[in-house]
């Protein structure tokens, strides 16, 4: 038994850039597959549109800690080879970030309203050019605020890949109170490192909803 060092409180800032870098692993990844399934969802193609909601409903329908257990043992099987606790982690929070954020940013593009759609038709825009000129930023408009408001729910969340051993700050807060029984110490610290990284996206997300509501 120790106490509560320096050092612990090192290895726990050490521990985070896994915590951010889950981050930027989904962002980066499942954000260009959540714009492909918010545009197959606003999208007039039926086939596109029902597979779309196919994924979201079989998503949405296991909890995240599921899709973490599934591909953390899952992909070793069906792949026969060991695949690291990060991609296994990577890719589980790639199709729920996907899932989630592409149900935002469709929530986005059918805000815009179907004038818009019309009125860059008559000026002989193609569908695609309708959408990067005239109805994407639109739409990144109304959805930039719920945006960042996930970004806080994705940070806070990476807290589960700490269940498969994935040794993030959680899991660092975990291995540290059990080296110094000091739960409470430690946990204080752990959630004073979430905080001062959600409390200025929760603030900015609110700040944008506040400029969005007063812009209408």
């Amino acid at each position: 038994m120790r106490i509560f060092s320096t050092g612990d409180l090192l290895s726990l800032l050490s521990a985070l850039q896994w915590t951010v870098a889950l981050t930027l692993i989904a962002l980066g990844c499942g954000g260009p597959l959540a714009l492909g399934l918010a545009v197959m969802r606003a999208g007039r193609a039926a086939l596109p549109r029902w597979i779309a909601a196919l994924l979201l409903q079989a998503v949405q329908g296991v909890p995240l800690l599921g899709l973490l257990m599934f591909f953390y043992f899952g992909m070793p099987v069906f792949l026969g080879v060991d695949v690291p606790a990060l991609v296994a982690v990577g890719v589980a929070y790639t199709i729920w970030t996907a899932v989630f954020l592409g149900e935002i940013w469709r929530g986005g593009i059918e805000a815009v309203k179907p004038a818009q759609w019309e009125a860059a038709e008559c000026l002989g825009l193609t569908r695609w050019q309708q959408f990067r000129w005239v109805i994407g930023p639109q739409a990144f408009r109304v959805a930039l605020p719920a945006t960042v408001g996930f970004l806080v729910q994705l940070v806070k969340n990476t807290s589960l890949a700490s269940i498969v051993g994935f040794v993030e700050l959680a899991r660092a807060g975990q291995m540290a109170s059990a080296a110094t029984f000091q739960p409470l110490l430690t946990y204080t610290v752990v959630a004073a490192i979430y905080f001062a990284i959600c409390f200025p996206l929760t603030t900015w997300s609110r700040s944008l909803e506040a400029r969005l509501n007063g812009a209408r």
